[in-house]
C-alpha cells in the first residue's frame, strides 16, 4: 500500500487533514453529516482509496466522543431494524473497493457527495414541522424504507465514509428531535465504523503506517468535539447546513474533475 505517511505530507496539506479532523468532531456533536466536507478534504490531500482507510480511525474517535455525550439518548429499535441492511450495504461496497482503482474511488467519492448533497436539499424540503414519537413512525415507515435507507447508507459509508447524510434523512423522517437523533446517530456509527474495520485492514486500506498519521490528526477530533457540544444548542443549524451543502458540492466537483 502507497499510503502516505505523515513525512510526505505538506505543512498545508496537514493543516487541511488536521481542519478536517476538527470538524469530524464537530460534525458528531453538533451536525451529523457535515463530515461529508471532512471526506472530501481527505481525499483531495491523499490518494482517494486509501483516504477512505486513513479517515476511518479518526471517525472512530468522534464516535466515541459522541456515544460518551449522547449515550443516553439513543433509540435501539431503530438500530436494529437498520443493521442487518447496513451490513448487506458494507458487504456490497467491500466487493466495490476489490476491484476499483484510485481513480474510480475518487469519482465514486465525488459522485456520491453530489448525490448525498441533493439528498440533503431533498430532505430539508420534504421536513415538516410535525415531531412525533420515534416508534411510531418507525413502525409505519415500514421495512422496505428502512432496508432502502441502511443497504445505501451501508454502501457509502464503506465506499466513502459518507452514510451520515443518508442516516440524517432517515431519522429526521422518522421524527426524532436532537438529542434522540444525536445518540441514535452516534450508537450506530460507532457500530458501523468499528465494524467496517476488519474490511479495510483486509483491503489494506490500514496498516501501521496509516495509524500512525491518524495518531497525528486524532487530537483534532477532541476540540472539534467539544466545541460542536457547545455550540449545538447556539447554532443557526439551517445556514450551517448551506454552507456545508455549498461545500459538499464544490469537493465532490473538485474530485470528479481532478
Amino acid at each position: 500500500m502507497d499510503t502516505m505517511t505523515l513525512w510526505h505530507i505538506s505543512g498545508g496539506g496537514f493543516a487541511a487533514l488536521a481542519f478536517a479532523a476538527l470538524l469530524v468532531g464537530f460534525s458528531k456533536t453538533a451536525v451529523s453529516g457535515a463530515n461529508t466536507v471532512s471526506l472530501a478534504v481527505f481525499a483531495a490531500v491523499l490518494p482517494a482509496r486509501e483516504s477512505t482507510g486513513i479517515l476511518l480511525p479518526v471517525l472512530i474517535a468522534g464516535d466515541v466522543l459522541a456515544v460518551l455525550v449522547y449515550r443516553r439518548h439513543a433509540h435501539w429499535p431503530t438500530l436494529w431494524r437498520l443493521f442487518p441492511a447496513v451490513g448487506a450495504g458494507v458487504v456490497l461496497g467491500t466487493v466495490f473497493l476489490l476491484w476499483a482503482d484510485d481513480a474510480q474511488v475518487r469519482t465514486s467519492i465525488g459522485a456520491i457527495l453530489l448525490l448525498m448533497a441533493a439528498v440533503t436539499v431533498w430532505r430539508r424540503r420534504q421536513e415538516s414541522a410535525r415531531e412525533a414519537d420515534p416508534d411510531e413512525i418507525v413502525t409505519r415507515s415500514g421495512r422496505v424504507k428502512a432496508r432502502s435507507y441502511g443497504v445505501l447508507g451501508g454502501f457509502t459509508t464503506m465506499v466513502a465514509n459518507a452514510g451520515g447524510p443518508v442516516m440524517s434523512m432517515y431519522l429526521l423522517s422518522a421524527g426524532f428531535r436532537k438529542l434522540g437523533f444525536l445518540g441514535t446517530s452516534a450508537f450506530f456509527f460507532l457500530i458501523v465504523n468499528v465494524s467496517k474495520v476488519p474490511f479495510s485492514v483486509g483491503l489494506g486500506l490500514i496498516d501501521a503506517r496509516s495509524l500512525l498519521l491518524d495518531a497525528a490528526l486524532v487530537v483534532f477530533v477532541l476540540p472539534g468535539a467539544l466545541l460542536g457540544r457547545w455550540a449545538v444548542n447556539r447554532i443557526n443549524q439551517r445556514m450551517f447546513e448551506q454552507l456545508v451543502i455549498a461545500a459538499t458540492v464544490v469537493g465532490g466537483v473538485q474530485l470528479l474533475l481532478r
